[in-house]
């Protein structure tokens, strides 16, 4: 057994996200997360008349969705068609992909959230990175600091593999589905095309293709 199913390359289409550059020379996800607000400055600084800078490093396409009372603090990007709706709460570090929904009372924070993602109700999404077409329910959350305050680590069946980081929520890999109210905990990995069902507290890493039903239940779509 091993991680390599978690890789970068294994859970992302990284052409589906205008920050698919930072993931370059990185093998895990969770080796962007330091990267993201200077990321974003250096992009930002060069994106084209498609784009309006609207406030200190925000970076809105033209044809995005603001709601006026949205809140956001950059430095952040805001993707073409992307939608930001009543009450959403983005500070800062983030970069929110193509055709993707940040809905009423979800906040975003030091997160890469690739196209037409949906976060559209009652989301907090911390330090997490959400893959291509991945969906979060109604009150579903990614935790991202454990309660000892120690450092993360991601575990699969019985292995262990250190991110040496406080603050790791979540990484979902393309086409992820999350059941509403569910908890993400800190360092959770989800792989491509798995569902997570209503009301579940996940940790560690899930394979791809499964259905987690609870933490003693996961079968394979396959």
């Amino acid at each position: 057994m091993s991680f390599e199913n978690f890789k970068i390359k294994n859970l992302y289409n990284l052409e589906a996200c205008i920050a698919g550059k930072i993931f370059d020379k990185l093998d895990y996800p969770w080796e962007a997360l330091p990267l993201i607000k200077d990321f974003i400055l250096e992009l930002g600084a060069r994106l084209g008349e498609d784009f309006d800078k609207i406030g200190e490093d925000i970076w809105v396409a033209k044809s995005a969705k603001i709601a006026p009372t949205a809140s956001i603090t950059g430095p952040c990007i805001i993707d073409e068609n992307a939608e930001i709706r009543h009450c959403a709460f983005i500070r800062g570090s983030a970069i929110i992909g193509k055709s993707s929904v940040v809905g009423n009372s979800t906040e975003i924070k030091n997160a890469i959230l690739f196209d037409n993602v949906q976060v559209p109700h009652f989301n907090y999404v911390g330090d997490s990175i959400l893959g291509n077409f991945s969906h979060m329910g109604a009150g579903a959350v990614t935790s991202n600091v454990k309660s000892d305050k120690s450092p993360v680590a991601i575990k699969y069946k019985g292995q262990s593999l250190d991110t040496a980081r406080k603050k790791v929520g979540a990484f979902l890999g393309d086409r992820v589905e999350i059941g509403c109210n569910s908890v993400l905990c800190p360092g959770t990995v989800i792989g491509k095309n798995s569902t997570v069902y209503p009301t579940s507290c996940v940790r560690g890493a899930i394979d791809a293709n499964s259905i987690f039903k609870n933490s003693n239940t996961i079968i394979s779509k396959e």
